[in-house]
């Protein structure tokens, strides 16, 4: 399942990360369709627009397949045979594609019958894990592993437009396979171009979140085989939806459950570790070194300076530069607890340290369970049993014993 995108890149930058080879090995970008409808966000949700990644052929009948352009469609297919003039008012949910079923239902039969196979862009998407015996569920951003390169080597100092755009470079898009769809409006008017996200069973590093991802294209052979359906067969295009574990994965903030929240801190890394602290202390919380990268990414690109905005494409929403105090912010908030320093101290030990009886109570609470590095097991502690209770009262009756009566032992 795949219910939450972010693709935040500003136009140019994510342009030069679609580079791509044409049939003839030329080095070449993809051109844009109705730019003006790309709207940067943290927070894309179903219905909105998203950049998508398509072949030429498909706006220009002689062009070569191989060319490719990008348009930002809706989100949430709409068949081309749906009747109504509001498509709002499609009775069923077609924001995903289920792969075994994909050649059964009409809405995406069609489409795919026709070659209209496309590629979704984005920084990554969010999935989120239902705790367990609790209604409450932790959300997680899952995205492409990122490699550090000379352009990115001083990102820690990069507060300049020139200095973010060349760290942003860097940046892997998450491509994840799609199919559009043309509509037309009963009344006539304007074609709305709408896709779908094709998904698969979840690959085992993210089963315990969810036991669904989206078809991820992992390198650029796949991404050219799929959207080439002038040359590659809707057969052969099929065998390259299965799923991934080319994929990483951090824990984020409930920020992003609203889907109205647009702003850097729906991607940046949270210690599961400090979520629930009291205390205060001066001692930093060290995130991995994925974190650290993805964080100073965020740090040096542009983000919108408001939580909620009407028309993020308004002069009042657009990107602007994050400076030091921003920066300073980011480093505040991700400052270690009480708790966190007893989890170093129990590591260390292998026990928790001791503490007075009036907070022993507490500390115990403090120690968090975990069944990976990110996952959390249920946060309720285990009952006893009955074998329990029959071991410590065998144990009362045997310090109860007599002397006289105990066995002699040499």
């Amino acid at each position: 399942m795949c219910g939450r995108t972010s693709c935040h890149l500003p136009r140019d930058v994510l342009t030069r990360a679609c580079a791509y080879q044409d049939r003839q090995g030329q080095q070449r970008l993809p051109e844009w369709r109705h730019p003006d409808k790309y709207c940067p966000s943290y927070n894309n949700s179903p219905q909105s627009n998203s950049p998508v990644l398509l072949s030429r052929m498909h706006f220009e009948k002689s062009a070569d397949s191989s060319e490719r352009v990008i348009a930002p469609m809706r989100w949430g297919l709409v068949p081309s045979w749906f009747k109504e003039g509001d498509p709002s008012k499609l009775q069923f949910n077609t924001s995903n594609c289920r792969s075994d079923t994909i050649m059964e239902k009409p809405s995406f039969k069609v489409p795919l019958g026709k070659g209209r196979r496309c590629v979704v862009l984005a920084d990554g998407f969010y999935e989120w894990q239902r705790c367990q015996r609790t209604s409450q569920r932790q959300p997680y951003f899952i995205y492409f592993p990122q490699i550090k390169t000379e352009k990115s080597g001083s990102i820690g100092a990069a507060y300049s437009p020139e200095d973010w755009e060349k760290v942003w470079d860097n940046w892997r898009p998450l491509t994840m396979a799609g199919i559009f769809d043309c509509w037309e409006p009963p009344e006539g008017g304007d074609c709305l171009y709408s896709y779908t996200i094709i998904t698969v069973d979840s690959c085992k590093g993210l089963n315990d979140i969810h036991h669904r991802m989206p078809a991820i294209l992992d390198g650029e052979e796949a991404v050219s085989k799929w959207l080439d359906f002038g040359k590659i067969s809707t057969q052969e295009a099929l065998k390259l939806i299965h799923p991934t574990e080319n994929v990483i994965f951090h824990p984020v903030s409930h920020v992003v459950n609203n889907s109205r929240n647009n702003t850097p801190e729906c991607l940046i890394p949270v210690d599961l570790l400090i979520k629930k602290a009291a205390t205060q202390s001066t001692e930093p919380y060290q995130p991995g070194p994925t974190a650290l990268f993805l964080m100073s990414l965020l740090c040096t690109s542009a983000f919108p300076t408001t939580r909620r905005s009407s028309n993020p494409c308004s002069a009042s929403g657009q990107f602007e530069n994050i400076s030091a105090k921003n920066f300073n912010f980011l480093e505040s908030e991700l400052k270690a607890s009480g708790s966190s320093q007893k989890m170093l101290q129990w590591l260390a030990t292998k026990s928790p340290k001791k503490e007075n009886p009036e907070t022993s109570q507490k500390a115990e609470s403090d120690v968090p369970q975990w069944s990976s590095q990110f996952l959390q097991k249920s946060p309720f502690p285990t009952k006893r049993g009955s074998a329990k209770l029959l071991e410590q009262w065998l144990k009362k009756e045997k310090e109860e014993e007599p002397v006289a009566k105990r066995p002699h032992s040499q």
